[in-house]
């Protein structure tokens, strides 16, 4: 391609563990010890659950490692499913992620965007729910546009939040550690009592937990762009992932020298209780750069969003048009607006917590298909070259450990969201086998006009094919 040529082997060691560390340091750690504390039920368990999701999400990229040094392509787990289980799965992964996983998303991280930034204005109660939704909306807006406007504008967007997360946890961290040596320690004290012994619930605790770690699998949609990959993505995951986990048991031992257990929950926002407690005067600090924490995570999640709609309008798995690009800005707008409508439809309905998780159940399907890839990969693919090869175990823990994910909540409390996750995830095959399969023609009769009004009204072309 035109553009990899300038691009080629651009990211370096250092860079690819601040995308990782970027990427996966957003709103989570500010929402997330809320949940993970009520559903495990005390501070000594909820510490436990937040190592190890750091190590599963370790294990999660380690598999992610030697697929993405095998295989390539851009794109995520799509090439990978593609190549082990066939067009179909790899549809059924795309249409998921296009009409859901991304979207939530991206609305999950702008409702968190939302609440913090309007909590200060509502001092002492929640802020209500019409403001939090509009200013969701609203964020979704501009950040669509910022990153229809221009690649550039959105990169330096990222990199501007990425410091600014770094620096809040930092703040964080250290005031706690600032309370612990003033001896705050009477909640870390009898910290298993109360612990929860339901099945369901510490997997709901994983999933809230697991979605403050989301991002992990960032560098495998830039494999193509890491200098000498072989060594740096590797090298990447085990320093970039532990050093998250090491970052979010300290926010939250912090969070517990100020705040009992019952505290932080009825906290509206954690951090910012976190702020008023330890760093008055100045505690407006932690509101303001959580919210440009959110919004840089926000920002992140749309600026990957174009990239599979692209790679799957290239297999024809998707409808054209989302597949075009800016004839001026160079930038896959189609795809972009249509992630935002998404977006902002599904912060009408639903609050964060339903939509964690509803994102992990169908988020934590394809992980544990992607590790099954790995294993079947061994046996179907045995020359192609791997110069990264992990434990065939470790794949293999995954797999088992997303069974737990996807199946423990469902049998613990049966809800029908999830089986209308199911049914929709499956429901992409009723299109799957006349537009892709059979290809019809009355259905290319319709797109035509439609695509050509579109591309005059987006300005926007086909990418040129030079693979």
């Amino acid at each position: 391609m035109h553009a990899r040529v300038q691009r080629e082997e651009s990211v370096g060691l250092l860079s690819g563990i601040c995308l990782i560390v970027g990427t996966m340091i957003g709103s989570g750690i500010f929402i997330s010890p809320k949940s993970v504390l009520l559903y495990s039920g005390a501070v000594g368990p909820c510490l436990l659950i937040w190592t190890a999701c750091g190590v599963l999400s370790t294990l999660g990229a380690l598999c992610y490692a030697e697929l993405g040094t095998m295989i390539t392509k851009s794109g995520g787990e799509y090439p990978y499913l593609m190549e082990a289980f066939g067009s179909i799965v790899a549809y059924l992964y795309s249409w998921t992620t296009i009409m859901v996983l991304k979207p939530s998303s991206f609305a999950i991280i702008t409702l968190s965007f939302a609440e913090y930034a309007s909590t200060p204005f509502y001092p002492g109660c929640s802020p209500p729910l019409i403001v939090t939704k509009c200013l969701a909306a609203a964020a979704i807006l501009v950040i669509t546009s910022i990153n229809c406007l221009s690649v550039k504008l959105a990169s330096y967007v990222q990199n501007f939040f990425t410091a600014a997360k770094l620096l809040i946890i930092l703040v964080i961290v250290v005031a706690g550690i600032v309370m612990l040596a003033q001896g705050k320690t009477e909640n870390f004290s009898n910290s298993f009592d109360g612990t929860t012994t339901s099945f369901g619930a510490i997997g709901l605790a994983f999933y809230n937990g697991l979605w403050a770690y989301d991002g992990w699998n960032q560098l495998n949609f830039i494999t193509e762009e890491l200098k000498n990959p072989f060594r740096n993505l590797p090298l990447a995951i085990v320093i970039g992932i532990p050093l998250v986990t090491v970052c979010y048991v300290l926010v939250n031992v912090a969070y517990f020298t100020v705040m009992t257990t019952t505290e932080l929950l009825l906290s509206p926002a954690v951090a910012v209780t976190f702020g008023d407690r330890v760093l008055y005067p100045a505690s407006w600090i932690v509101p303001l750069f959580v919210v440009f924490s959110t919004f840089g995570s926000a920002n992140g999640s749309c600026f990957t969003a174009g990239r599979l709609v692209y790679a799957s309008g290239r297999e024809g798995h998707m409808v054209k048009i989302l597949s075009y690009i800016n004839v001026k800005r160079y930038t896959p707008a189609p795809a972009l607006i249509f992630n935002g409508v998404l977006a902002i439809f599904y912060t009408i309905p639903a609050d964060i917590n339903t939509l964690i998780n509803y994102f992990s159940f169908a988020q934590w399907f394809f992980y544990g298909l992607t590790a099954l890839a790995l294993i079947v990969m061994r046996f179907t693919r045995k020359n192609l070259d791997r110069p990264v090869k992990i434990p065939v175990v470790l794949a293999g823990i995954m797999v088992l450990v997303s069974c737990y994910l996807v199946l423990a909540p469902i049998i613990d409390k049966p809800e029908l969201e999830y089986l209308y996750c199911t049914i929709f995830i499956f429901s992409g095959l009723i299109l799957y086998y006349p537009f892709v399969y059979r290809k019809v023609n009355w259905g290319r009769k319709i797109m035509r006009p439609i695509t050509m009004h579109l591309q005059l009204l987006m300005d926007v072309a086909p990418p040129e094919k030079t693979e």
